[in-house]
């Protein structure tokens, strides 16, 4: 029942958007070079708050920046691979002509991509890669670069404070090849770390409360061993957080990933170690500037090729109390004081400077 009203209010909010703002540099008057038409903008999910908050207004913002005639439809999938491929196929029956995917299965994505190049559709992969069939383009952050910092960050952490234990592995979601960018990323970071992985988990659909379940388990079969958590985002890294504090077991250091409201604040009051700051804006018009492009019949400038798609990959940027301040709040934040510093945490963030 929850699933089924979930899917009618998506279906209500995915309704095409009719943007119209200023039009790209470069082009004229009425953009007769091809690049005026629909373009669908597909989310996986809503565990992560970040696609509901930034992610699509932002690329809505830009696209009508970039084409005053141009729709955008928006629909996200709430974590289900077989609602994607149905939203997909109405965006093309729409008539789309470019679609933005952040899968929520990279493996079974490939069946939407094949399905919009047979139409003549273009694909760009977004965040999230689709592995077995390739897009005509790839937008993301360096996955294995973040699951890299986090584990970096928390095991120095653990060194400078004299640690001694192992740690738990929160990995994301196994359909999510981006996911497994971050596990190998955090593995390269822990493996020869001196830190032995107690246990490790990939969590079903990025579940924040799998995480908990799955973490609280772990403390009553590691009490008193577990000395961190390398979590793959910020949801993991908070049903990590919630296992110890249900446990009434210290919390140790916690990393996470995305830089969402609740992180920021868990980190101000000291609950989570780190995050990972994204800046979603840049990706989100980065997408909205490539999508435009293939509408015109141009090729995206790739910097680099990933699972056999030309591909901009974004780096990320490791968020602690010792630099939160400066990277979250200062001029590319999307996070404002007062989102922050409600009653809860402001003593927390007069201590760090924030106000």
């Amino acid at each position: 029942m929850r699933r089924t009203a979930r899917r009618a209010l998506l279906g209500i909010l995915a309704l095409g958007t009719l943007v119209s703002c200023a039009e790209e540099p470069g082009t004229t008057g009425s953009d007769n070079g091809g690049g005026v038409g629909k373009v669908a903008f597909l989310m996986p999910d809503l565990a992560s708050t970040r696609y509901e908050r930034y992610d699509a207004p932002l690329f809505r913002k830009r696209m009508g920046a970039l084409c005053q005639q141009c729709e955008v439809i928006y629909q996200n999938a709430d974590s289900d691979a077989a609602l994607q491929q149905q939203q997909a196929n109405s965006a093309m029956a729409q008539g789309a002509k470019v679609i933005v995917l952040d899968p929520v299965d990279s493996d079974s994505a490939s069946t939407i991509v094949q399905a919009a190049h047979s139409q003549g559709v273009k694909v760009i992969a977004y965040d999230r890669p689709v592995s077995n069939k390739p897009a005509d383009f790839y937008i993301s952050f360096d996955n294995e670069a973040i699951g890299e910092s986090i584990g970096r960050s928390l095991v120095a952490h653990l060194e400078k404070t004299g640690a001694k234990g192992g740690l738990l592995q929160v990995n994301g979601s196994p359909t999510d090849a981006a996911a497994g960018l971050i596990k190998k990323g955090i593995h390269k970071a822990v493996d020869d770390s001196g830190f032995d992985v107690l246990a490790e988990y990939d969590t079903p659909d990025w579940s924040p409360e799998k995480a908990q379940q799955w973490v609280s388990g772990q403390i009553a079969q590691h009490s008193g061993h577990i000395v961190g958590v390398v979590a793959a985002n910020d949801g993991t890294g908070g049903g990590a957080i919630a296992a110890f504090k249900g446990s009434e077991v210290e919390v140790p250091p916690v990393t996470g990933n995305d830089a969402e409201l609740a992180a920021i604040q868990r980190i101000v009051s000291g609950d989570q170690y780190n995050t990972i700051s994204k800046p979603i804006k840049t990706v989100a018009e980065a997408a909205a500037a490539a999508a435009h492009q293939l509408m015109k019949g141009q090729k995206p400038t790739a910097d680099s090729t990933l699972f056999d798609t030309p591909s901009q990959l974004f780096e990320p940027t490791v968020v602690t109390r010792e630099n939160l301040k400066e990277v979250v709040f200062g001029p590319d934040g999307v996070l404002e004081a007062e989102d922050v510093c409600t009653r809860v945490y402001a003593d927390d963030c007069r201590r760090l400077g924030i106000r």
